[in-house]
């Protein structure tokens, strides 16, 4: 059975990838986006089939005039990247629990069933167990680094989302993506910097082994989640989760950053030294998920991660113009 979807921050990465889902699915979708990192470029090929409402998640009366007619909201509206974490400390809250807030209020004065929410695995930062399952305790270690704002926002709009769901709605989930990657996934991820900082490194040295600088020490690990894989397991939340239930969306392989390096280097066809530095602080050592409550929902992730990331450093590569960033 179709339905009428609001996907607020619609034209990010995650966001125009479940849009573009949907709309295959034969549903009707209305994006809320105010562009300030998506593009609806990203969304060209279904720019006809969709409603595209340009405006700030925090602008309430946007939002609520947003949602009129809507049947369910996917709330992904948020910012994304970890430098911006330690930079914008400020916004990144500010979006959080205004975003939130009007979120849940434009439910209620338009009579919308059915909340979902985009969290993070940031919300345990360092999980006292690996492969870590929904349950694992949510913390923000030291409220003094701003790293955390990130994670103790979205900590935040799950505390929203359970409570405020606990009445007037019919169903309220919420999904905590796991390093999820590929073609145009941003800027301000390890992937693409480590792309383009081999495509840099490569072509000033033509020939040997590749000297490539890293922060850390290489050994921390990380399970990654190709973009098709992550929408497939965000459409079965969709179709069979159940109200007030957490879900992890990801891939159980766990990499160490080294092991991520070498990969990217190896798109080029090289070899790879990496060159350790100091952490920034409050870097995670490992995360990787237990996705077994996905799984039985019939999840089964089969992107390789050889695959996925040679199509996602060729899209880099091919792009680095477009860069705002230094390798």
């Amino acid at each position: 059975m179709s339905k009428r979807y609001l996907v607020t921050g619609g034209t990010g990465f995650i966001g125009s990838g479940l849009v573009r889902k949907l709309v295959h699915a034969g549903n009707d979708v209305r994006v809320l986006d105010n562009n300030s990192r998506g593009t609806t470029s990203r969304l060209s090929d279904i720019l006809t089939d969709i409603e595209i409402v340009e405006a700030d998640i925090r602008d309430r009366e946007s939002v609520i005039a947003a949602s009129r007619g809507i049947d369910s909201i996917l709330h992904l509206a948020y910012v994304n990247g970890t430098e911006f974490f330690y930079s914008k400390p400020e916004l990144v809250l500010d979006i959080a629990m205004r975003g939130m807030l009007n979120v849940i209020d434009a439910c209620r004065v338009q009579d919308i069933g059915e909340l979902v929410l985009a969290s993070s695995s940031e919300v345990y930062q360092s999980p006292p167990v690996i492969p870590t399952k929904e349950d694992a305790p949510l913390i923000v270690p030291d409220v003094m680094n701003p790293r955390y704002s990130y994670g103790g926002g979205k900590l935040a709009c799950e505390l929203m989302a359970i409570n405020y769901g606990r009445s007037g709605f019919d169903r309220v989930m919420i999904f905590r993506p796991h390093n999820v990657y590929g073609p145009d996934m941003g800027w301000e991820h390890v992937i693409p910097q480590f792309a383009l900082r081999a495509k840099d490194l490569t072509s000033k040295q033509p020939d040997g082994i590749i000297p490539f600088p890293i922060l850390g020490d290489g050994r921390q690990t990380r399970a990654f989640c190709h973009i098709d894989d992550f929408i497939e397991g965000v459409h079965k939340i969709l179709n069979k989760g159940k109200h007030l239930e957490i879900y992890h969306v990801g891939n159980p392989e766990e990499l160490s950053i080294s092991e991520v390096a070498d990969h990217v280097i190896k798109c080029f066809g090289r070899e790879v030294d990496v060159r350790p530095a100091a952490a920034p602080e409050g870097e995670t050592s490992r995360r990787c998920p237990d996705i077994s409550k996905l799984r039985d929902l019939g999840y089964n992730p089969s992107v390789d991660f050889a695959d996925g990331i040679a199509t996602t450093v060729k899209w880099y590569s091919d792009n680095a113009h477009l860069s705002p960033l230094k390798t």
